[in-house]
């Protein structure tokens, strides 16, 4: 919600803020770990409002190298395994 309703970095900033201090006033302890990450990764997640882009194509691409090494079952040679990651991957079709 904090993503979809604000549209500048202070409103999201302060979003993020109230947030944080709800879940310290509910005590909930299973949200402390995820509160804890938020605060400590405060301004790489408010960077989104820079551009409004996100990590979503290198995580794309690191299931599909995570995908074909799982396919390969391991590595054996990697500079073959980089060799074929770049040909698969790096070159338009």
């Amino acid at each position: 919600m904090i993503f979809s309703k604000n549209t500048t970095k202070d409103a999201a900033r302060l979003s993020m803020a109230r947030w944080h201090n709800k879940v310290e006033e509910a005590s909930f302890h299973s949200f402390n770990v995820i509160a804890a990450t938020f605060y400590e990764h405060y301004d790489g997640i408010l960077n989104f409002y820079n551009n409004r882009s996100s990590n979503a194509m290198a995580e794309s691409f690191n299931a599909k190298i995570k995908l074909f090494r799982a396919n390969l079952r391991g590595v054996a040679d990697k500079k073959f395994f980089l060799f074929r990651i770049a040909n698969i991957y790096g070159y338009p079709h």
